[in-house]
């Protein structure tokens, strides 16, 4: 008989990291007697992050005697408490690899439902002093378990712990947690999951990505054919920077030029997919190279590459491209990529964009143009006025071919004449995009400043898309996704404090950082968050791939080697240092 050993709860309380601040609940400490379970938790606990832990599906975290024996051994501590791993409830009995997704159990007077496995978090590694402990959880497949509480009741330690009912497909949790985060998934397993009801939205949101990912030719949330990589496969290219010459350059707009390359020999290009971008790599002065990172313009298949480029006050970049490049003049460009690219499928596609954001989008209109592509398509574009209208004649020819195109403009400072009836003064809006009868089963395209596709997102999720369907990019560096930690000021990304490293060169290509390498650092993450660079993380240790970033050149090697590798052409910032020069898409 499986038993409640300890009860454990604990407050969020402000914990000091690494020179940062974070908010977390993961010091819970043994209770004497009763306490009440209730929907969200149990009395007297509380999550600092309740986007990874906490809520309805994660009200209660379990721990079993026997993992702590486990790691008493291999850790070589003694000094285990109970609680120490996070957890509301310390167990003897249900082991990982036999509790169930969806099993049900009786503790006390309360009911409880098996939700999804412990997500891999920092914080237990912060909390037992072990940098590499949410890497090892699911390695040594002991990662612990989530309850929802089905009915509330009092609970205490010494009590017995009941099964109530198997759940369904018979999936344990150690099984779920190795299918997510461990290499050769079993196809058959992730159809299993996905038919699973208790299993967290999280969780299922993340076995659908992996089904597309196996099979990419399926509409999302199909149940792929085989196991693979979180992304589909290696993109076509060229490692690094390859030399391209400039053939022409043209104005689109007074503030907006095109810069048409093609090869130094004449060969064709490789074809990219719509969406993607190129990174080019500029003498702009007479420090460090200058990369950044502008989508392709063109017809994917064109067998030439066409960026265009806004005049960015201040813009180093921008302002030598604009001033100083000129058509013959040759340039170093890393071969196309990114995953904003435009699905195949059945599904409508709406095409929405703001200003120089019109790039991404405007790839894939090509694409559907020149296949005559029968889907409902939606271009959806604001711009100043017409004078600032970038591609106008353009998207409009293209919108032409296609057989259901619908062309929606608006000028936020200018009335259009009367004559051009698809275009509006004003802003797009919730009401709007309702009159324009955009579906709810339709895959959106977002690019644009990020607060115009935060409000069209929203919009487009009233609408009744999926948050699946919605598809941005953004040109700048993207959010920081930093669990737990206490925001504070916004600071421009700098070069790291202390002495200049005398390692390889690295650069940031979105922040526009390029700085030589120090072993005073651990990680690339490490050297970026020193920089003051947004950065995305979530467990540190290889597992989550949260800090999944673009390598555009360069090589690394692995610290801590992970669990299962990126695609190519990635690299987990969090455990990799730089072996040669390197630019990172971040």
């Amino acid at each position: 008989m499986a038993t409640l050993l300890s009860l454990n709860v604990g407050m969020p309380e402000d914990v000091p990291w690494q020179g940062k601040t974070v908010h977390t609940g993961a010091w819970k400490s043994p209770v004497d007697g009763p306490r009440m379970v209730r929907r969200l938790n149990v009395d007297g606990d509380g999550q600092g992050d309740l986007a990874g832990h906490g809520g309805e599906i994660r009200a209660v975290l379990v721990y079993q005697l026997e993992s702590y024996q486990y790691w008493k051994e291999h850790l070589g501590r003694d000094d285990l408490t109970f609680g120490i791993f996070g957890e509301n409830f310390t167990v003897e009995g249900l082991p990982d690899d036999e509790v169930c997704i969806g099993d049900r159990y009786r503790i006390g007077g309360a009911e409880f439902e098996v939700t999804q496995p412990r997500v891999t978090c920092y914080r237990v590694g912060m909390r037992l002093g072990e940098p590499t402990m949410a890497a090892l959880l699911v390695a040594h497949h002991r990662p612990g378990f989530y309850l929802r509480v089905i009915t509330e009741g009092r609970v205490q330690a010494g009590d017995e712990i009941t099964l109530t009912r198997r759940g369904p497909e018979g999936l344990s949790v150690a099984d779920i947690d190795a299918l997510l985060y461990l290499p050769g998934r079993d196809p058959a397993k992730l159809r299993t999951a996905l038919n699973i009801p208790a299993l967290s939205p999280g969780w299922q949101q993340s076995f659908r990505e992996l089904a597309v990912a196996q099979n990419p030719s399926k509409e999302p949330g199909w149940p792929g054919e085989r196991a693979g990589s979180r992304q589909p496969g290696e993109e076509p290219g060229w490692p690094g920077f390859r030399t391209l010459r400039v053939a022409r350059i043209v104005a689109e707009t007074p503030s907006v030029r095109s810069v048409y390359l093609d090869t130094t020999d004449g060969t064709p290009l490789p074809e990219a997919r719509p969406g993607q971008y190129l990174s080019i790599r500029l003498p702009v002065d007479d420090t460090a190279p200058t990369v950044r990172s502008y989508s392709l313009s063109s017809a994917p298949a064109a067998g030439t590459y066409r960026i265009s480029v806004k005049h960015e006050p201040h813009g180093k970049a921008s302002g030598y491209i604009h001033d100083r490049l000129h058509p013959g003049d040759l340039v170093d460009i890393a071969s196309p990529r990114g995953t904003f690219v435009l699905q195949e499928g059945t599904r409508p596609v709406v095409l929405i964009s703001a200003g120089i954001g019109a790039t991404p989008v405007l790839g894939m209109l090509h694409r559907l143009a020149a296949v005559r592509d029968p889907r409902p398509v939606w271009w959806i574009h604001t711009a100043h006025g017409r004078a600032g209208h970038v591609f106008a004649d353009e998207a409009h020819n293209l919108l032409a071919h296609l057989p259901d195109g619908h062309e929606h403009i608006y000028y936020t400072s200018e009335t259009p004449p009367p004559e051009d009836h698809h275009i509006t003064r004003g802003r797009p809006t919730a009401r709007s995009l309702t009159a324009l009868g955009i579906p709810a089963d339709a895959d959106a395209y977002l690019c644009g400043p990020p607060a115009f596709m935060d409000d069209l997102g929203g919009f487009l999720l009233e609408r009744g898309l999926r948050p699946e369907q919605i598809h941005t990019e953004q040109f700048s560096a993207l959010p920081a996704i930093n669990p737990g930690v206490t925001p504070t000021g916004s600071v421009r990304p700098h070069q790291p404090p202390g002495p200049t490293g005398t390692g390889p060169l690295v650069t940031f290509a979105r922040s526009g950082i390029a700085t030589p390498w120090s072993p005073d650092h651990s990680s690339l993450l490490e050297l970026a968050e020193a920089c003051d660079i947004p950065t995305r993380w979530s467990c540190r240790t290889g597992v989550c791939h949260t800090c999944t970033t673009p390598l555009v050149t360069g090589d690394i090697t692995y610290t801590t080697p992970p669990l299962e590798l990126p695609e190519p052409r990635t690299v987990l910032v969090c455990c990799s240092t730089p072996t040669t020069e390197v630019v990172l898409d971040l």
